[in-house]
């Protein structure tokens, strides 16, 4: 039996094509669509609540609190959102700082910063710092992309608020949204993606029935690109996933119906044609900046981040199945788990989707899954952590501009709404046969098995533990007294192994600068991107040091290096704070510079401006 579909679903293809009479039922049926009920407000109160309870350990100690599972994420974009406020308050140009990495700098605009809430967010910053700035994003990201998804399921997709409210919630809770909310709200905040969506359905609606008046397109194509401005200045990567997961989702809505799509494409370009100007109007300065502006980069140097096949049809980590059944560890880092849908979801989408390949949409949702999983395995299928000696398609394509700056294990989340989808699909016509029937076999067999697919994928609350406090030379400002314009070397610098000392200059109100840090940037004459700054040969020098415990040898040709790198630091002054191996550290940096150090507050120090 067919389920009746919402009003949307057949305008979308062009099968109501009746001229007066239709147009009148479809501003009906959009002002319908556009209204709030009780239950879309239930959804949302549901959906934000499960957002707080998973960043509850968070939110319980949003002073010294940090969610391990992120290594040095969480300091890095907390540090993000806080120079971004220090320099929206101080009125300075928020797309590069010199702050970290001194004296080169980071080109804020090639580093992810989303500006797109860290600059209207900048008196929560202020007021309350970017620990409340970073986990406010990150409930608001998982509750608000579920909503979005809801809101589009429940007005263009199916009828029953029940299924939509599913679909949204697979949208904003998947295992890759929870393993993002350890330290990736770029990849946690798709509130857009999903209304970007919507906008591009209800154009395509009205070129089916030939309502195209140039007041409207112009209308359309500002608020397109608006949208897209704006999640630009969210997040890139996202982007890009969505427009060709988007992109593919069209191709395999309209196959079968190829002059009806080609109709729509048609009249649809000159749309989105000035809305991508509007955009680049908008977003002009940010993006040069980013692709041409100082420390700017062409590509980043990741290696392989493919998924492996184990990841697939494991439970993730923080989940009740990764809890009670947990898998071999096969992901990159625990806040990069962006398949884990598990087994039991995997067959009964397997089921699902035998059963309705009948429907346009769930052809087109599977493409989108079979399309991108394939892609997020990288050029190599590895089974366990080991080759399969199997080379896939990604192996051409990551040689594509701008794709090859996408960590392939991302691609992955282009599968999650066209699963979503699916399972709303289902779910209605379920909810249709209940209601026609309730002694129907088909429900009571359909709800038992999406809850064992979905109840193993119930996120559990993200562990958080206790940072180390800020050392008080640096809390209490006494740092002050030491800097002159130039920048403080930390033994060892900060790099993306060990950041908190990009803490430490937040809760010193950036009074200083940093030798090092947790950034990407460029290197070499071709620019390509890596993460953190270059190792200058005294860097490495000190971290061998305090990873081994011993002293290394150090003669005139060490000791000369060692003034050409404080140099190049500008440095001003050179702390070593409470560390591992610090008696080692400050015996080594001792006979480098060849002066005693001096303990002020909690850390020894090396006033080195003399030696500039």
């Amino acid at each position: 039996m067919q389920v009746e579909a919402p009003p949307a679903v057949g305008v979308v293809t062009g099968e109501s094509t009746t001229a007066g009479g239709a147009r009148s039922a479809q501003r009906t049926a959009e002002r319908r669509r556009l209204r709030v009920d009780r239950s879309d407000l239930v959804v949302a109160v549901g959906y934000l609540a499960s957002a707080f309870t998973v960043l509850s350990g968070q939110w319980r100690n949003t002073q010294s609190g940090y969610l391990i599972k992120s290594g040095q994420d969480q300091t890095m974009w907390e540090w993000f959102f806080a120079v971004t406020a220090h320099s929206v308050a101080h009125l300075e140009n928020p797309l590069g700082t010199n702050l970290q990495n001194f004296p080169a700098g980071v080109n804020m605009m090639a580093n992810t910063a989303m500006f797109g809430v860290g600059v209207p967010l900048t008196p929560v910053t202020l007021l309350f710092g970017p620990t409340v700035t970073f986990v406010l994003v990150l409930t608001l990201g998982l509750a608000s992309t579920a909503l979005a998804w809801y809101w589009l399921f429940a007005r263009e997709l199916v009828q029953s608020r029940l299924a939509a409210a599913i679909g949204g919630l697979f949208c904003g809770f998947a295992p890759a949204m929870i393993s993002h909310a350890n330290a990736h709200p770029n990849f946690v905040l798709l509130v857009l993606l999903p209304v970007i969506a919507l906008l591009l359905i209800r154009m395509a609606r009205r070129v089916a029935h030939a309502d195209t008046k140039p007041r409207r397109r112009v209308r359309d194509a500002v608020a397109l690109g608006l949208l897209v401005a704006t999640q630009i200045a969210l997040g890139e990567e996202p982007l890009l996933i969505f427009a060709l997961a988007f992109g593919l989702f069209g191709v395999g809505y309209y196959l079968h119906t190829p002059r009806t799509g080609w109709r729509v494409v048609r009249a649809l370009a000159p749309t989105v044609a000035l809305a991508a100007v509007i955009t680049l109007m908008l977003t002009e300065i940010p993006l040069w900046w980013q692709f041409f502006g100082p420390q700017s980069y062409r590509s980043i140097d990741h290696g392989p981040m493919g998924n492996d096949l184990k990841a697939i049809v494991q439970f993730p980590a923080e989940s009740l199945g990764g809890m009670f059944a947990p898998g071999q560890y096969v992901s990159m880092n625990d806040t990069e788990q962006n398949a884990y849908f598990g087994w039991p979801l995997l067959l009964l989408l397997l089921v699902t989707v035998a059963l309705l390949w009948r429907d346009r949409v769930v052809r087109a949702a599977t493409a989108v899954m079979v399309v991108f999983g394939v892609l997020s395995l990288g050029a190599v299928a590895m089974l366990g952590k080991k080759s399969t000696g199997i080379e896939l398609p990604w192996r051409w394509a990551e040689h594509v501009p701008l794709l090859n700056t996408v960590l392939e294990t991302r691609l992955t989340m282009a599968a999650i709404p066209a699963i979503a989808a699916v399972l709303a699909l289902a779910t209605q016509r379920a909810v249709t046969w209940w209601r026609q029937s309730p002694v129907d076999w088909r429900p009571l067999a359909w709800f038992p098995a999406l809850a064992l697919a979905l109840v193993p994928l119930v996120p559990t609350v993200l562990p958080v533990i206790k940072r180390a406090p800020t050392p008080e030379f640096f809390a209490n400002g006494t740092v002050k007294q030491y800097v002159s314009g130039g920048s403080v070397v930390l033994v060892p610098p900060p790099r993306p192994a060990e950041a908190q000392a990009l803490r430490w200059q937040v809760d010193a109100n950036f009074d200083f600068a940093l030798a090092g840090g947790y950034f990407v940037g460029p290197t070499g004459a071709n620019k390509k991107g890596i993460y953190g700054p270059d190792f200058r040969p005294t860097t490495a020098l000190l971290v061998g040091a305090q990873d081994s415990g011993v002293v290394p040898p150090i003669d005139a040709d060490t000791r000369a290096q060692a003034l050409d790198d404080l140099r190049f630091w500008e440095a001003d002054v050179v702390v070593l704070p409470a560390t591992k191996n610090s008696e080692v550290l400050r015996t080594t940096v001792t006979q480098l510079l060849g002066i005693a150090p001096r303990q002020v507050d909690d850390v020894w120090l090396w006033d080195v401006r003399p030696l500039r």
